[in-house]
């Protein structure tokens, strides 16, 4: 892993991270291949099991092209999910239909026997799947690759689900932070290695999902979301010179200039509780700034969503940003407000 490369990288979207400013933002949407489009419904009634569809290199290009093919966004987003990680360290990972993410609670015993060694050969058929993509995708369009943070997948795998602030985690983090460590940073380790796989098989950009990064109080949030990501984002562009990286601290508030200042991210991605002038005037001096139409806009659709969707590009669009959403797309979500949105944020 101690090669560097240089490694292109296409599209707007990893212009906007390299530091230009475009007239018209690129747009592509967190979980914009998914249920509300009855072509990936199609693919997905062919497979049993969420994660054998991940796994098929195949079907997972598919669907990662399927939204690009209906609205010509700006960026593919690998299709994948953040659990393969644990999956790949040998937990018992399983999504029920109308439930999510089911997995086997990990104690500290469990921690000290994760699967030793690189897990990568599990997750080749994602690095698969990127280089079908690529072979695929327009060479103007970003491809961009994703892991979900250490502190997120911890979450999960200590749960075994998602659950209210993620209070079994935080437990755990207080009660045995030694143990709740060594977790941090194997998943730090393997998420960097993934990533960098990633840029190698035909990544564009990486997005590092922290999803439940808000229920952190203002240290742990230093030590189990900044720090971790930090350490990432250090090992892959020691890989990978100048990858371009999102990060993604869901929930951050005020804590996000830290987060910015101290992960090296050329990217923020923000959630729609995030005030555009905070956003205008405290970050986006420093880093691109992505998002953040609240989602449920995007379902309700009519003026809502217009003026939404003006107020974000009348206050960001002289920054470097990149138009998305603060979460991903709701699986209701009618296709014709999609189209609504594509259109208004291009026609300026």
């Amino acid at each position: 892993m101690g090669k560097r490369e240089a490694i292109h990288h296409s599209g707007k979207v990893a212009q906007v991270l390299g530091g230009e400013r475009l007239k018209t933002p690129p747009i592509w949407l967190m979980r914009q291949a998914g249920r509300y489009l009855p072509e990936y419904r199609a693919v997905r009634a062919k497979v049993p099991g969420f994660l054998n569809l991940c796994f098929d290199s195949e079907l997972a290009s598919q669907v990662t092209l399927q939204p690009i093919e209906r609205f010509d966004f700006d960026a593919a987003i690998l299709f994948a999910d953040i659990l393969v990680v644990p999956h790949a360290l040998g937990r018992k990972v399983e999504f029920v239909e109308g439930e999510g993410p089911r997995l086997e609670p990990i104690d500290n015993a469990g921690i000290a026997a994760l699967k030793p060694g690189s897990p990568l050969e599990t997750l080749s058929p994602i690095f698969e799947t990127i280089s079908l993509v690529r072979k695929q995708l327009d060479e103007k369009k970003t491809l961009i690759g994703f892991c979900g943070a250490p502190w997120t997948v911890a979450t999960y795998m200590v749960a075994g689900q998602g659950t209210p602030a993620q209070a079994p985690a935080r437990l755990m983090a207080a009660q045995s932070p030694q143990q709740f460590q060594i977790l941090i940073d194997r998943l730090t380790e393997i998420s960097a290695d993934y990533l960098i796989e990633q840029f190698r098989a035909g990544a564009d950009v990486v997005q590092i999902f922290d999803s439940w990064a808000g229920v952190l109080g203002e240290n742990d949030f230093k030590r189990w979301c900044i720090d971790p990501t930090a350490a990432i984002v250090e090992k892959v562009r020691a890989a990978v010179p100048d990858a371009p990286i999102i990060g993604f601290p869901k929930g951050g508030g005020l804590m996000l200039e830290r987060y910015v200042a101290e992960t090296g991210v050329d990217g923020l991605s923000i959630d729609w509780t995030v005030p555009l002038d905070f956003a205008r005037q405290q970050l986006s001096g420093q880093v691109a700034i992505q998002g953040n139409l609240d989602p449920l806009l995007l379902l309700s659709g009519g003026k809502a969503l217009d003026r939404a969707i003006d107020h974000i590009l009348e206050d960001l669009g002289d920054s470097r940003l990149i138009f998305n959403l603060g979460h991903g797309i709701l699986p209701q979500t009618p296709i014709a407000h999609v189209e609504r949105l594509v259109a208004r944020v291009r026609q300026g």
